[in-house]
């Protein structure tokens, strides 16, 4: 999360500086409309930098995933560079409109006009005579941008709805990159910030283009056949087994992938719950009944079934060479350390991991299934893991101070948690007031893609 926060801040103080660095207006004594000029283009650069990045994630980009820890830490910078140009275009809007009601309203005197310098330079004159259109435009972008967005942040806007008009914000971003290069100060574009501005439309507009032709990671997608389905009642959880014969590069374990089975409903996410193994090329998905999606798939798949996997992605791979792994599992984020078994029981004759290394595996859940718990158990005596099994109406909740009862030598292993990010955090916090170094050893996946 460290380096997520970085890349977020220095992002923004790099624009700040840069724009600083470009507007020596900044220094000097300036009227209200003067101050309205430079908070303008100021926001203006911010927001569009915001939405630059956040459209280049979207593609769901390998490169950074290593130093960000993996794409669903990407896709929470993706929400965070949302949000703030969300509000940070709000601001915008407040500086271009709200003098213009004042003025209307009379509490503001407008500023006596003055004839224009002429202008020598042909680009800047072509841009100048598209000032008029590329307001109206930007401003009608903007609407669409701030209900996209919103819409995008409602959880109960359901999910093959997010799906179709998430896409139109890339048509709002290229009618915004035409605003920006209409009306950011012509002397920006000869300074860095400028420079910088430029690539990241440029980059922008790529990701753009490539979202609205429905590319997006179409080079990492096979094409497989469900060959087994069975569902745990007790869970309410359906293991699907599905064949790819070709194309597909492996996997870690604790790594997902996207699965597309309707065209209609897009590409979802699923963690992998299969170790990998090239002469028997399958992955197994475990899926429980959440949502809208999830809770029609039972009656929506079938045997036979042809789906399209894209991936994988993740960093959570359970790579470190401390002695010991705690691992905690909630609910359905038990299904990495089912992977995480499975290979290591695959591997056992030639580990690759420290020789020695142990695990203690933490499942907490509400529901139960005996059946499922049954293999659960077999993975665990398989892989040589120590299965602590909590259920909640028998056990109470599982915390910190339990884990730690159970694990003697907790201070000198690394902790995996997936499960519900508010329980997660909660066990941070427990055990960072325990003067565990959480910020190194506490890998947390964060499982919400939008």
């Amino acid at each position: 999360m460290r380096n997520l926060k970085h890349a977020f801040w220095g992002m923004l103080a790099l624009l700040t500086l840069l724009w600083s660095a470009a507007e020596p207006a900044i220094l000097q004594p300036a009227s209200f409309f003067g101050v309205r000029a430079l908070a303008m283009q100021f926001t203006g650069i911010i927001a569009i930098g915001c939405m630059s990045v956040a459209m280049v994630l979207s593609l769901r980009p390998r490169w950074p995933e290593p130093w960000l820890g993996g794409l669903d830490k990407m896709y929470r910078l993706h929400k965070w560079l949302g949000i703030t140009a969300l509000v940070v275009g709000i601001g915008h809007w407040l500086w271009a409109q709200g003098p213009k009601w004042a003025v209307g309203w009379g509490w503001l005197e407008r500023p006596a006009g003055g004839g224009r310098p002429l202008i020598d330079n042909p680009v800047q004159a072509l841009l100048g005579s598209l000032r008029g259109f590329a307001e109206t435009v930007g401003e009608w972008a903007f609407y669409a941008a701030v209900l996209l967005i919103a819409l995008a942040l409602v959880h109960h806007f359901p999910y093959r709805l997010f799906y179709r008009t998430h896409r139109l914000l890339a048509v709002a971003y290229l009618a915004l990159v035409f605003h920006t290069v209409v009306l950011v100060k012509f002397s920006y574009w000869v300074s860095p910030v400028g420079w910088l501005t430029a690539v990241l439309l440029a980059y922008g507009t790529w990701a753009a283009t490539i979202v609205l032709l429905r590319r997006v990671g179409v080079d990492r997608q096979v094409k497989g056949r469900i060959i087994s389905l069975r569902y745990y009642q007790g869970v309410r959880v359906l293991e699907s087994e599905v064949e790819v014969p070709r194309g597909w590069p492996g996997h870690k374990p604790g790594q997902f992938a996207f699965a597309t089975s309707d065209v209609t409903e897009g590409a979802h996410p699923y963690t992998i719950a299969s170790a990998w193994h090239h002469e028997n090329p399958g992955i197994s998905f475990i899926t429980k009944e959440l949502g809208d999606h999830t809770g029609r798939l039972r009656e929506k798949l079938a045997v036979g079934q042809e789906v399209k996997i894209e991936g994988p992605y993740g960093c959570f791979t359970f790579d470190d060479d401390c002695q010991y792994q705690i691992w905690i599992g909630g609910g359905i984020g038990i299904t990495p350390f089912v992977a995480r078994m499975k290979h290591m029981a695959l591997q056992k004759a030639a580990p690759d991991w420290p020789d020695g290394q142990t695990a203690d595996l933490f499942h907490s859940t509400t529901d139960v299934d005996e059946e499922a718990l049954a293999k659960l158990a077999i993975d665990a005596k398989s892989a040589e893991v120590r299965l602590h099994l909590w259920i909640d109406a028998r056990d109470g909740r599982l915390t910190g101070e339990r884990i730690r009862a159970a694990v003697p030598n907790w201070r000198d292993a690394s902790i995996w948690f997936c499960g519900p990010i508010g329980f997660g955090e909660a066990l941070k916090r427990d055990f960072a007031a325990r003067g565990f170094p959480v910020n190194r050893r506490f890998h947390q996946e964060l499982f919400a893609m939008r």
